[in-house]
């Protein structure tokens, strides 16, 4: 059976939208950008909503709109994308990783306020795997210190905390509509905020520095080009459109695992936490009791993909070299780092496909 790692859902809608675009001759900055901002701004429940290029690009803007500079010092969890680290290193400002929760793999809130000091800037959270972060607290601590707090939600469109919706509980959020997530543009990502000076600034630093009333080739500020064209805005306005829908397969498709799962050792399903009143299903990662290097290497030779995740940040050779960070100093992200595994996962993935997949888990566990 032929086991693809992720598949995007694209539907004809997509497609015949792209042709609409294609065939208007407006590329770029129209109104499908327009259309899609204020489309995920009120799906979000955020009163304003910027598109980006990446979510790489929106996590560097939030930096700049935090106001880090040289020297300043972020807060954020190792067990991540690179990117969530990388965007205080853009502007020149220091990541101070802290160890996470061991059973959601998401930044610990006890951890942070004995990292702050009088040089911390901001805190990013990162919601990991589509499960929010636990951010009562995290935003209480934010407060007494008054720093900013960004939202990494760059894989939890629709998720919820509590009732509230990923991406509302803070300065700013940032998504992101890379072909494996939830929703997707291809490339892309989206940052919203309630704050107007903040969505001002987004607006002029995506677009090479041109404020609202600029001439055409007059820049106010060093900007950037991270814009997002009309052919992904409007794919993933279409794809918003069908949002409901498509968390809902991929909430199915993690039902098929828990359900079969449940009867595997060696494998501990995904940790749901009592803060969580929506879990949006990005990758379905399990934790593997037995070695994953051999898990891994036989479940490919039967046709099934596997990938560790996350490799931590603070063990990339980069950050080792820069920032004298090792082995050790981490324990829970690097315990998660060793044993967590992500298994195939779409919201087009079949019921027999998964079948397939714990038939594999099941019969190479009992070998190893």
């Amino acid at each position: 059976m032929n086991i693809p790692m992720s598949l995007p859902d694209i539907s004809q809608a997509e497609i015949d939208a792209v042709n609409e675009v294609l065939k208007s001759g407006w590329l770029s900055m129209g109104p499908q950008i327009d259309a899609f901002e204020q489309s995920f701004a009120a799906y979000t429940g955020c009163q304003y909503g910027v598109g980006v290029n990446s979510g790489t690009s929106g996590l560097h803007l939030a930096m700049i709109a935090a106001g880090v500079q040289d020297g300043d010092e972020v807060i954020t969890p190792s067990f991540s994308f690179i990117a969530s680290a990388n965007c205080v290193l853009y502007e020149r400002g220091k990541p101070v990783f802290v160890d996470i929760d061991p059973l959601t793999g998401n930044i610990d809130p006890q951890q942070i306020e004995p990292a702050i000091t009088d040089r911390t800037k901001a805190i990013i959270v990162v919601h990991a795997f589509g499960q929010p972060a636990d951010m009562d607290p995290i935003l209480e601590i934010a407060r007494r210190h008054n720093l900013a707090v960004i939202e990494d939600a760059c894989e939890a469109i629709g998720a919820e905390y509590k009732g509230r919706r990923a991406g509302t509980m803070s300065d700013c959020a940032t998504f992101a509509f890379y072909p494996n997530k939830q929703m997707t543009t291809g490339e892309g990502g989206m940052i919203v905020t309630d704050n107007s000076d903040w969505n001002d600034l987004f607006r002029s630093l995506r677009n090479q520095g041109r404020d609202v009333f600029n001439e055409w080739l007059s820049h106010s500020r060093l900007g950037y080009n991270y814009r997002l064209d009309e052919m992904s805005a409007t794919v993933g306005l279409v794809q918003l459109q069908r949002i409901d829908n498509l968390l809902a397969n991929r909430a199915q498709v993690a039902g098929w695992y828990n359900d079969r799962l449940g009867e595997i050792t060696g494998i501990q399903k995904p940790h749901i936490a009592d803060t969580t009143t929506r879990m949006s299903w990005f990758v379905y990662v399990v934790r593997c009791m037995v070695d994953r290097n051999q898990l891994m290497a036989q479940l490919k030779a039967r046709g099934v993909p596997s990938r560790p995740y996350f490799t931590p940040i603070h063990l990339q050779p980069f950050y080792q070299q820069q920032f004298g960070w090792g082995t050790g100093d981490l324990p829970h992200t690097e315990e998660a780092g060793n044993t967590f595994l992500a298994l195939p996962f779409s919201g087009v993935m079949t019921e027999a496909q998964v079948d397939y997949v714990c038939q594999q888990l099941r019969e190479v566990i009992a070998l190893l």
